[in-house]
């Protein structure tokens, strides 16, 4: 199953943006961040502690906007993998997601 997220037009770059989306039946928060051309999603949980990873809505990238951080406790992550490069969950990785560039359309895979 294949849930539509948004266009990539919507998403600057760089750029990120948070969505609810039904998994395996189950309501999730995913996001999806855009930097230097490229799109990565992940789910939206700290391996850590399992909060949410945003600062505000829509914004889950550090004030550089080069890293993922947890809005917790500053972890930082690789856009690119979701692994942890700083913080109490290094060497932990977010959950990617399979995301599919469709003309411009972004969809998420089960």
């Amino acid at each position: 199953m294949s849930h539509f997220l948004c266009r990539l037009e919507e998403v600057a770059d760089p750029g990120s943006r948070g969505f609810r989306v039904k998994i395996d039946g189950q309501e999730t928060a995913v996001f999806i961040v855009h930097q230097g051309g490229s799109v990565s999603a992940f789910r939206n949980s700290c391996p850590h502690t399992g909060v949410n990873l945003e600062w505000v809505p829509d914004q889950f990238l550090d004030v550089e906007n080069c890293h993922i951080q947890c809005s917790l406790h500053g972890a930082l992550f690789e856009v690119q993998t979701g692994l942890c490069i700083r913080g109490p969950c290094v060497g932990q990785s977010l959950q990617g997601l399979k995301l599919e560039n469709r003309d411009g359309e972004l969809w998420l895979s089960e």
